[in-house]
């Protein structure tokens, strides 16, 4: 289920986990719509849905995978998938 665009970048496009830096937060809005349904319902499985608070916990030294914090638990991802996962930043507080 892909919810309302809330947040965009100057250029209009989405802003998605993937942008996101080392001890940035951020709140979930949604999936992609390039999502498929596959993928989209194992992050939701993961943890990844509407509303839940995430954090980039670190990324491999080449840039890819990351560790994002969400609901408590630390897990991996693939650039290409966070790239899937719509958000809203939040501050570093």
């Amino acid at each position: 289920m892909n919810l309302p665009r809330s947040r965009s970048d100057p250029a209009g496009s989405p802003t998605v986990l993937a942008q996101l830096a080392p001890g940035e937060r951020a709140r979930i809005v949604g999936m992609m719509p390039e999502a498929s349904a596959v993928l989209a319902g194992r992050l939701r499985q993961l943890g990844f849905r509407p509303a839940s608070e995430v954090e980039v916990i670190r990324r491999a030294p080449l840039g890819d995978p990351t560790i994002y914090r969400v609901q408590d638990t630390e897990l991996c991802l693939r650039r290409r998938e966070a790239r899937l996962i719509e958000i809203e930043p939040r501050s570093h507080a």
